[in-house]
């Protein structure tokens, strides 16, 4: 796939980052992984993202990370196209994306670099030194640690045609809305905050209506049914949604640092896809906070 095909499946469609199946040691298990794979294919996403923030990219080995994305590939070939995450270190980041790329993904997302600070040439060069690495297409993800100006996508958009995609994981309004007219249609925009669904009609107003959904891991059927009604305009579904099932799964997310993955785990266990306990630093929920979660779950109906 060239990177202009990557860029019109990131223009439309409900987008999504399954979890990475670990065994009770917190091993990679490749059998349980095929199988949410094979589950979650036929909903209807326009791409899934394998080994991504929800997949717990920043816990994987470099070791373990080809063969998870071959995997993914493996098992949604001619179904649904997977993305990779790849980050961290440049080096590192450069290493994830060609194992990527060799293993037949679509593109990329690149996800932050870690720890530490860095000025615009500096991120810049960051984000160049991976798009010219590989020649499949290329989504930049903006955090708090990797917080790019429209004059430095401008300038690494004309020097990188493979960067074609940009999701935003801050929520700075202003800030969107200066990249989206400073580069209009040269990038497939994502909107990418945890628990995308509450920003998701905010985002559409101002031109990005395309998002990717943590919660399709295990509501996946909700999930859709909330896309859809983001793109018919139906406030009826979005506001009954919102009230009965994402602003009490939100209060029970923002209990603990780290559970945006977390509360994704343990619904992926509560409706029978197990994916394994999350890797240290992250913690699983509490047994009282699973019941909560399940009770919310069940109020949905059939998945």
């Amino acid at each position: 796939m060239n990177p202009q095909e990557l860029k019109t499946i990131m223009g439309s469609g409900l987008l999504s980052f399954p979890l990475t199946d670990f065994d009770s040691n917190g091993d990679f298990n490749a059998q349980s992984y095929v199988k949410r794979l094979e589950w979650l294919a036929p909903y209807g996403a326009s791409a899934l993202f394998a080994a991504g923030g929800t997949g717990e990219f920043f816990s994987l080995t470099g070791e373990e990370y080809p063969g998870i994305i071959k995997t993914a590939v493996d098992t949604c070939r001619g179904v649904v196209p997977i993305i990779a995450g790849a980050g961290g270190p440049t080096r590192f980041a450069i290493q994830c994306a060609q194992a990527a790329e060799k293993a037949g993904a679509h593109g990329i997302l690149l996800l932050p670099h870690y720890l530490t600070e860095a000025g615009q040439e500096g991120l810049a060069a960051h984000v160049e030194a991976v798009c010219k690495s590989v020649k499949f297409g290329v989504i930049v993800y903006n955090r708090a640690s990797s917080r790019l100006k429209p004059e430095t996508l401008a300038g690494l958009a004309e020097r990188n045609p493979n960067l074609v995609g940009f999701k935003d994981g801050i929520g700075d309004i202003e800030a969107m809305v200066a990249i989206y007219q400073r580069m209009g249609d040269r990038f497939a925009y994502l909107g990418g905050l945890p628990t995308a669904e509450v920003y998701a009609a905010a985002y559409k107003a101002m031109g990005t209506p395309v998002y990717s959904s943590a919660v399709f891991n295990f509501i996946p059927k909700t999930a859709m049914d909330f896309y859809k009604a983001v793109a018919a305009d139906d406030l009826k579904t979005q506001h009954h949604l919102l009230k009965t099932f994402f602003m009490p799964y939100l209060e029970l997310r923002n209990r603990t640092p780290g559970y945006a993955v977390s509360i994704v785990k343990a619904g992926a266990k509560i409706v029978g896809h197990d994916a394994g306990p999350v890797r240290a630093p992250l913690t699983d929920l509490k047994p009282s906070e699973m019941e909560e979660l399940k009770a919310l779950i069940d109020a949905l109906g059939p998945q």
